[in-house]
């Protein structure tokens, strides 16, 4: 696929590496030309001088043939506007834009415009490592109504089926760490020790969710 990339900053010039060291073909374009020393020397994409809201520079960057658009420069309206020109005028499906408001970035992320916010992922990661387990989720959905949580396994829930476990607390298991590797699982597969799920559940059935987690499961009379 072609990737145009608008900004050659950290996180530019490293998203352009990895796509290249993938054998896609990518255009970064910056309005500063230094910029792109960030690029190194083995770099073999276009290097365009401009801005990315700019479509003549959009366009001497192949966005015509574009399966995606990335815009990740520092500025919050350049990356807004230059997202919503990929998409709206020249109809690219995958854009993502680089956003350090989160109020925006959630804005933008119901109107279809994928968004990273900068400031509140790195916050929702500290967050994730200093609170108990559960109080912030690995994911949760743009609408807050899903969240997606790990749960490394208790004794009570080793040698019983995941179909089992999510019966019991609602939830559904999209995929199991197990010996280093992720494992999807089927209503067959029985929970070793050492299993870190990885459950979606919904943000508002949360606390009964974990409280039946931890309780194991019912004991039949």
């Amino acid at each position: 696929m072609h990737v145009v990339i608008m900004g050659c900053g950290r996180v530019g010039s490293t998203l352009a590496r990895n796509l290249e060291d993938r054998n896609h073909t990518v255009s970064v374009i910056d309005s500063n030309p230094d910029a792109f020393r960030r690029l190194g020397p083995t770099f073999n994409g276009d290097k365009i001088t401009g801005y990315g809201f700019d479509q003549a520079v959009l366009t001497k960057a192949g966005i015509n043939r574009a399966d995606a658009f990335a815009a990740v420069s520092n500025g919050d309206n350049s990356n807004i506007i230059a997202a919503r020109v990929a998409r709206e005028s020249f109809g690219i499906q995958q854009v993502v834009a680089r956003i350090y408001d989160p109020g925006r970035a959630e804005v933008y992320q119901r109107l279809g415009i994928s968004t990273v916010a900068t400031v509140k992922w790195t916050a929702d990661q500290v967050l994730r490592r200093i609170l108990p387990a559960g109080a912030e989720p690995d994911f949760r959905d743009p609408s807050g109504t899903i969240r997606v949580d790990q749960f490394p396994i208790t004794t009570g829930w080793i040698g019983e089926r995941t179909i089992h476990l999510q019966e019991r607390a609602g939830v559904r298991i999209a995929w199991i760490d197990r010996l280093g590797e992720g494992m999807l699982p089927t209503k067959d597969t029985v929970m070793q020790e050492g299993d870190v799920l990885h459950i979606a559940m919904t943000e508002a059935g949360a606390a009964a969710a974990y409280e039946a987690l931890a309780n194991g499961p019912e004991v039949e009379d």
